[in-house]
């Protein structure tokens, strides 16, 4: 029943300003244009800042339905979000909620985005790393798709 916390990091050739636009300030718009498997992220309450819901659907034919996260805090000067994934297929029967922070920060010409998550499991469940390996894997996969599309698209969130 403890939490468990995962820290990953993720450099790319994309400055800080533009990245966290990208994946954090405008992710409704752009992520469902890259990532195949989203079919569309809608904010169902709020402004997309702290307090908003926002429900990432999957198109059909994905392991998932659904999901929703709260946006806890959105610090633009500093980069900085957390939210937490509160409904939805992705927590399965494991898990009550996930907490999401990512931090991102300069380096050299580009930056780099440090993902801490904290995983709550309902009572009576132990995580192992397998349970969280594929969450992990799939944001990978959002950074580098997030990546690719914008250093194609040098005047996109310029």
């Amino acid at each position: 029943m403890a939490v468990v916390t995962t820290s990953h990091e993720y450099t790319c050739k994309v400055p800080p300003a533009r990245i966290f636009k990208a994946l954090v300030l405008d992710a409704h718009n752009l992520i469902p244009k890259v990532i195949p498997s989203i079919k569309s992220i809608e904010i169902v309450h709020g402004d997309g800042g702290a307090g908003s819901i926002k429900q990432t659907n999957f198109a059909d034919g994905s392991h998932f339905k659904y999901m929703k996260h709260r946006v806890d805090e959105v610090d633009s000067a500093n980069f900085f979000s957390k939210t937490t994934l509160i409904e939805g297929d992705a927590l399965g029967d494991k898990l009550e909620c996930i907490v999401y922070e990512i931090k991102i920060e300069a380096a050299g010409a580009g930056s780099v985005t440090k993902s801490t998550s904290h995983y709550h499991p309902k009572p009576g469940v132990e995580l192992k790393e397998d349970d969280i390996k594929s969450g992990k894997d799939k944001a990978t996969g959002i950074n580098k798709a997030v990546e690719d599309y914008l250093v194609a698209n040098p005047d996109l969130y310029a």
